[in-house]
């Protein structure tokens, strides 16, 4: 049984650090405390990392936000990943930010990416990790709120929160996506200062 986990976000260094981006960086994240790097691949930037003798496909595809369904139907395909082994890290404009919830199912928000994957696969029926990152921006602005960088105070949380997705992603894999859910949705990250 091997898992595909999936960040979305965009390729380029003037997206490197952007609310959109946030996939890429919990994988990150998984990779450096798995000690493992990722390599350029067909469709995007790849590592494979073992828990408790489960292999992982960590997953960033390089066909940029719009196009995410490609990749991760490639990869679905070569690896012969089963759709309730595949987990999507993705960036949520609708929760409030530092909240996490994990779904398995549900529609694309808006979500480019999301669209993107639902279209390739032809279903809404698998896992996703939503990272909320709010909606604070002026009618407009979504744009440049979605593609503009973290504010001071939510830089300081980022740590916890991708600690938390971390493990999110391990339970996914070891205890299911049932258990999984019951466990961390809801669960309050930042406290109220």
């Amino acid at each position: 049984m091997k898992y595909l986990i999936v960040g979305l976000g965009n390729i380029g260094p003037e997206y490197q650090d952007t609310r959109h981006n946030i996939g890429f960086n919990v994988l990150d994240a998984f990779a450096k405390a798995s000690n493992v790097v990722f390599e350029d691949r067909r469709y995007g930037a790849v590592s494979e990392v073992k828990l408790k003798g489960r292999p992982l496909i960590l997953l960033k595809p390089n066909t940029y936000m719009n196009l995410s369904g490609k990749a991760v139907s490639y990869w679905m395909q070569r690896e012969k990943i089963a759709l309730e082994d595949l987990l999507i890290l993705v960036d949520d404009l609708a929760l409030p930010f530092g909240t996490l919830r994990l779904r398995g199912q549900g529609s694309d928000g808006g979500h480019n990416g999301l669209k993107s994957i639902n279209a390739c696969l032809g279903t809404t029926n698998y896992a996703r990790l939503r990272f909320g990152i709010g909606n604070e921006f002026k009618k407009g602005q979504q744009v440049d709120y979605v593609l503009g960088g973290w504010k001071e105070e939510e830089i300081k949380h980022m740590d916890a929160l991708l600690e938390r997705s971390k493990e999110i992603i391990s339970s996914f894999v070891l205890l299911g996506l049932s258990k999984t859910m019951t466990s961390f949705n809801g669960k309050k990250i930042i406290e109220s200062e």
